[in-house]
C-alpha cells in the first residue's frame, strides 16, 4: 500500500495569477491545493487603488472552479506617489492584506515601482502604525551590482536601514534565495518573515545552462550557487517559523519565454505541493512540511489556519508538458514531462 501524508490545507503566500484568459487557465491548479493565496498586484496597469483591488478580486472569484473553497488575498502595488491614508483605509476595510514593494525595473511589470525607498517613508511609517505587512522584492537594480549579488546588497543597503528606522514594521522578504538572506531573517525578530519557492529549493544556477540556455529556469531573483540552495533547504525544513511557503508561480506563454529577451518567471502551480514534498522528503523532514506549508504563514499574518486537510501519496506522477491557452499558446510548467515521487490525491 502506498505511503500517504495528510496535512492541513496549505496556503500560497506569494502567487502570480495574471488576468483574463491566463487567469482562468492557471487558477484551478492553485485552488486545487491551496486554501488561500497572496495575489501579486503587478498587472498592467498595476493594482494601486482599492477599486482596482476589489475588481481584480471579483475576477479571480468568478474564475474559481465550482464547488471549490478558495480565498484570494489582495495586495497593493506601491509607487512613489502612493497615498498613505488611502492605503491604510484599504487595509482597514479589507481590500488589501499587504502592500508590495517592487524596486523600479527589478522584475516583471515593475516599471511603475519605487525608485528610492526613502520616497515612501511616510507610507511605510503609516503601515507600521496600522500593522500592515510590507512584502518586498529584495533586490537592488543598480546596473553596477552583479545580478547574483543584488539580494545581498538590498539587505545591506535597503532592508537593514529600513528596520532600524521602523523596527515595528512587519516585513515579508519574498522568494529568499541566498545564505545571507537566511542568516539575516533568522536574526531579525518575529516581525520579519520570508517565503521560499520550490524552484529555489530544487535548482542552483547551473540549471540555467545545462546543455544550453534553459529559459524555463530563468526567474527573478535568479537561482544562485549550490551553497545558497542548501541554506534555503535547511531553513525551510528546519521548522523555523520565520519561513513559509510562497511559490512565486509566474505563468508566461512559451513564446514569451523562448525568445531573444525572455520573460522571468517559473510556473510551478500544477505540482507545487508535490515539489515541496520532494524537498522535505529528501531532507528527512516530512514531519515539518505542515509547519512550513500550513502553519507558519497564517501565524505571521495573524490569520486562522485552514481546517480542511489535503493528502499526498508516495506514488509516481508525471508533470504535464504544457497548459493550453485559449489563444492557441501554451505555458510550460516547471519540470514539464518529468516524473515526481509524490502525488496530490485529495
Amino acid at each position: 500500500m502506498a505511503e500517504t501524508l495528510t496535512i492541513r490545507r496549505p496556503d500560497d503566500w506569494h502567487l502570480h495569477l495574471r488576468d483574463g484568459a491566463v487567469l482562468k487557465s492557471v487558477l484551478p491548479y492553485t485552488t486545487q491545493q491551496f486554501g488561500r493565496a497572496i495575489v501579486m498586484p503587478n498587472l498592467t496597469p498595476p493594482i494601486t487603488t482599492t477599486a482596482a483591488a476589489n475588481a481584480y478580486r471579483n475576477r479571480i472569484v468568478a474564475a474559481i472552479p465550482e464547488g471549490v473553497s478558495f480565498k484570494p488575498l489582495m495586495t497593493a502595488y506601491l509607487t512613489n506617489g502612493t497615498d498613505a491614508d488611502a492605503l491604510a483605509a484599504g487595509y482597514r476595510d479589507g481590500a488589501y492584506v499587504a502592500a508590495k514593494l517592487y524596486p523600479a525595473h527589478a522584475t516583471t511589470n515593475s516599471s511603475a515601482g519605487v525608485t528610492d525607498i526613502r520616497n515612501i517613508d511616510g507610507v511605510l511609517e503609516r503601515m507600521a502604525e496600522v500593522g500592515m505587512p510590507l512584502l518586498v522584492h529584495g533586490e537592488v537594480t543598480d546596473p553596477a551590482v552583479d545580478i547574483f549579488d543584488r539580494e545581498a546588497v538590498f539587505i545591506d543597503k535597503v532592508l537593514e536601514p529600513l528596520i532600524k528606522r521602523l523596527p515595528t514594521l512587519r516585513i515579508v522578504f519574498e522568494h529568499a534565495t541566498t545564505e545571507r538572506a537566511v542568516q539575516f531573517i533568522r536574526q531579525a525578530g518575529a516581525h520579519i518573515g520570508a517565503t521560499i519557492t520550490p524552484h529555489h529549493l530544487l535548482l542552483n544556477r547551473n540549471a540555467m545552462f545545462q546543455g544550453g540556455i534553459r529559459p524555463h529556469h530563468y526567474c527573478l531573483p535568479v537561482v544562485k550557487r549550490e551553497k545558497h540552495r542548501l541554506a534555503l533547504v535547511e531553513a525551510a525544513t528546519s521548522g523555523d517559523p520565520h519561513f513559509f511557503l510562497g511559490t512565486d508561480s509566474a505563468p508566461h506563454a512559451v513564446a514569451a519565454k523562448e525568445t531573444a529577451c525572455g520573460c522571468a518567471g517559473i510556473f510551478n502551480a500544477p505540482t507545487a505541493i508535490e515539489l515541496y514534498a520532494e524537498v522535505f522528503d529528501s531532507a528527512g523532514a516530512l514531519d515539518r512540511l505542515e509547519a512550513f506549508a500550513s502553519l507558519n504563514g497564517p501565524r505571521f499574518y495573524g490569520l486562522p489556519v485552514n481546517q480542511q486537510t489535503i493528502t499526498l501519496e508516495r506514488s509516481p506522477m508525471t508533470v504535464p508538458d504544457a497548459v493550453a491557452l485559449p489563444d492557441g499558446g501554451e505555458i510550460r510548467p516547471f519540470r514539464a514531462g518529468e516524473t515526481l515521487a509524490w502525488r496530490f490525491v485529495t
